[in-house]
């Protein structure tokens, strides 16, 4: 008969691959939307300023579903959630089709809205999921987790891609795809832990509002959420624009601006997955330093070369650049025993400004000076991120924790 220590690891697997595989399912959606907004533009027949409105809709509800999982999270668990989370998006993936087909760009916008929900409502259950884990395992899990994320992100650019060589419909391929993650999430979500969130519902019925005020005066939160800003603005610019960009930059077809996201992901993907090793070796703040530096002279590239092959290492440069800040920052804030669920939310909910905000600008500088030219706003994001890099250090405080639970 299994023991209670293999049913337990067995357990922790589970829990393991049911947040890998919701974190794909999730980048599939996401990266499906991205490759195929050329065609949706050219569906709608609106210019690049009204398309960054459109977009809008997708960061605004980002930005409900992340402020609104945490208590949701808390009465519910993650399971309840995630599982709502992934009807949401799918359901606001199919009216994005419908809003294409019949080139209603409102219906788009409501559509991007009800997938951003999702995507904002899963984002902080995987995270607080995932920083869980990472404490249960005793060493680094949140950057392969987002990998997960990135993965999902290059089959569905790849899938994208291949469905604008192909001429696929718009609606056809974000309806079946939409169906396909929702069903792959639901096999899958069972395997999370029945009451996990639910501790973070106890902690807070406990906590004074002036308490949980308190992680906000926190400097170092503060600069790990700018460090989230930076790479998030970054990485999130290259997912709504680098198609777009590529195309109107340098007079590609829609095809070849998908192939270029393709290299983007694929870069990115690799530097999550990889870079672990990097991590341990060097240390969260040099590697989110050096990060940053990569990810500069990627956008730079982008912007200057004038030569598509110098533009594809471009994307590559810019992929590996992002890859490590945005899960790094969240590992460091939930590095802290105490109260570690809501320093991870607050460095997101920061984070996922770049989402709100991004779009839009982009859109409206993208319409007065073209988007390569806009990108040096994204430059200035990774800039950023790299002058506060040593906030992702190991404190001294978590090196005496880590001592105490040694001894």
């Amino acid at each position: 008969m299994p023991t209670e220590s293999s049913q337990l690891k067995r357990g922790e697997r589970g829990w393991r691959l049911a947040t890998f595989v919701i974190f794909v399912g999730t980048g599939i959606t996401y990266a499906s939307w991205v490759t195929r907004t050329p065609a949706i533009r050219s569906s709608l027949g609106v210019g690049t300023g009204d398309m960054g409105l459109i977009i809008l809709g997708l960061s605004i509800g980002s930005m409900a579903g992340l402020l609104l999982a945490g208590p949701v999270v808390a009465r519910v668990g993650a399971r309840h959630v995630i599982t709502a989370a992934a009807t949401v998006a799918s359901l606001g993936l199919l009216t994005v089709g419908l809003g294409s087909g019949f080139a209603i760009a409102a219906l788009v916008g409501l559509g991007l809205a009800f997938t951003g929900a999702g995507f904002g409502m899963c984002e902080v259950a995987l995270n607080v999921e995932g920083a869980a884990i990472e404490k249960r395992m005793g060493r680094s899990f949140l950057p392969s987790l987002h990998g997960a994320f990135s993965l999902g992100t290059l089959a569905g650019a790849g899938l994208g891609a291949i469905a604008e060589l192909l001429d696929v419909p718009v609606p056809v391929h974000l309806g079946v795809l939409a169906v396909v993650v929702l069903v792959a999430s639901g096999s899958v979500v069972a395997l999370l832990p029945p009451a996990s969130g639910r501790e973070v519902t106890r902690t807070r019925r406990r906590t004074s509002a002036s308490r949980n005020a308190t992680v906000w005066r926190e400097t170092r939160i503060v600069l790990l959420g700018l460090i989230a800003l930076g790479m998030a603005f970054a990485e999130g610019s290259a997912n709504d624009w680098l198609p777009l960009g590529i195309v109107d930059g340098y007079g590609v077809t829609s095809s070849t601006g998908a192939v270029f996201y393709v290299v983007f992901v694929a870069a990115m993907t690799s530097g999550r997955l990889l870079g672990g090793r990097v991590v341990d070796r060097y240390g969260r703040a040099v590697t989110v330093r050096w990060s940053a530096v990569l990810a500069v002279a990627g956008i730079l590239t982008v912007i200057l070369a004038g030569d598509l092959v110098l533009a594809a290492l471009g994307c590559a440069l810019w992929g590996v650049g992002v890859a490590l800040g945005f899960p790094l920052a969240l590992s460091a804030a939930a590095e802290s025993n105490a109260d570690a669920a809501r320093r991870v939310s607050a460095v997101s909910t920061l984070g996922y400004m770049a989402f709100l905000v991004g779009p839009p600008l982009l859109g409206l500088l993208g319409e007065q000076f073209g988007l390569l030219q806009a990108f040096y706003v994204v430059l200035a994001g990774a800039v950023l991120a790299g002058l506060v890099a040593g906030a992702a250090g190991q404190t001294r405080e978590t090196e005496e924790s880590a001592l105490a639970h040694v001894k």
